[in-house]
């Protein structure tokens, strides 16, 4: 593969339901030539994310949309190809905004020098990226939990909601999960240390989390939203606390999706609902660092990675999110380590 050349994805027209493939153009270009100040990066590693079909809606968010004819955004792991920046040198391990392509030319902004660590370069995304970092502070700063309550989390078995469970239990929280098959729930329990999970497709919710949850709900971290929201409101106890961090149930639908019909008992509950973006803790990523090394390093934290091979698998991939085909965090291996 020249070193002159990148292959990159560039959005085509905007999904309409679930991504396909043709709604982005894959084509190649030439590597522009360094300038005194910059680097060339090669991609490794590049995460999918949930928060991604959001940037392709042209609507206002906490992002400006993806544009129409621009490189899809994507957080990625890579290696300094080449460097003409005081700051970086060719082989520096880097992580940041660099997209759905094999390279890229940066002149340093937003580009982070990443330590060396004993951990696989995946780690990076699926523990210290901005999968740890939503569930380090979603929980912990937004859920506000206490020692002895009951914490369920919807979309368990997902790189966010397996983080927080995990989180949960060193809290010294009851944490029951929700994923969508009895093979998530088994490692839920029997790996990650989960005290119950509930497969949502077998049976009615309610009453699996009536038995799950004896006690209650104090804190629920909502990934999923629609009907799984709806029933958690009915669990809830006076005073709980949701942490909305994704309601990716409904980021394909075509048509408006109708607010929970159990909304009343927000009133009648006393609770409190919270939405979050991860990067409002932008400042304070080391005091997550620390602690999820200290806690992976005595064996409480542990993390699943979900590689597809090639660039070219990016738009299909994606909906493994979605259809819950995914176990951990799902990211594309762009090129070799």
């Amino acid at each position: 593969m020249s070193t002159t050349t990148n292959r990159l994805w560039r959005l085509a027209v905007r999904p309409d339901g679930m991504i396909k493939q043709s709604d982005f153009n894959l084509v190649s270009e030439p590597v522009p030539a360094l300038q005194e100040g910059q680097l060339r990066i090669r991609n490794v590693y590049l995460s999918l994310d949930p928060a991604m079909r959001g940037w392709l809606i042209d609507r206002p968010s906490y992002v400006p949309p993806v544009q129409i004819g621009e490189i899809m955004r994507g957080l990625a792991v890579g290696v300094v190809e080449e460097s003409m920046h005081p700051k970086f040198a060719k082989g520096d391990t880097v992580q940041g905004m660099f997209g759905w392509q094999e390279r890229v030319v940066s002149n340093g902004e937003g580009v982070t020098k990443l330590p060396a660590s004993p951990l696989p370069l995946t780690a990076n995304l699926g523990l210290f990226g901005l999968a740890g970092m939503t569930s380090y502070f979603g929980l912990l700063d937004v859920g506000q939990p206490k020692e002895g309550e009951t914490l369920l989390v919807s979309g368990a078995a997902g790189s966010v909601g397996s983080l927080v469970g995990q989180i949960g239990k060193i809290k010294g929280l009851r944490v029951v999960g929700i994923a969508g098959s009895d093979d998530k729930c088994e490692w839920l329990v029997n790996e990650l240390g989960f005290d119950a999970a509930v497969n949502y497709k077998k049976g009615d919710l309610r009453t699996q989390l009536k038995e799950a949850c004896p006690k209650g709900v104090d804190v629920y971290f909502e990934n999923v939203g629609g009907e799984i929201l709806d029933t958690v409101l009915s669990v809830m106890n006076p005073f709980g606390r949701v942490v909305v961090c994704g309601l990716i149930s409904q980021y394909n639908a075509t048509e408006k999706v109708p607010g929970p019909y159990n909304f009343a008992m927000v009133i009648s509950k006393r609770l409190r609902i919270q939405g979050f973006i991860a990067t409002d803790f932008g400042s304070r990523v080391k005091e997550m660092i620390n602690d999820y090394a200290q806690w992976y390093m005595a064996g409480k934290l542990k993390y699943r990675v979900d590689v597809v091979q090639g660039l070219e698998a990016a738009p299909t991939a994606i909906n493994k999110l979605f259809d819950g085909s995914n176990t951990g965090k799902l990211i594309v291996q762009v090129s070799e380590v």
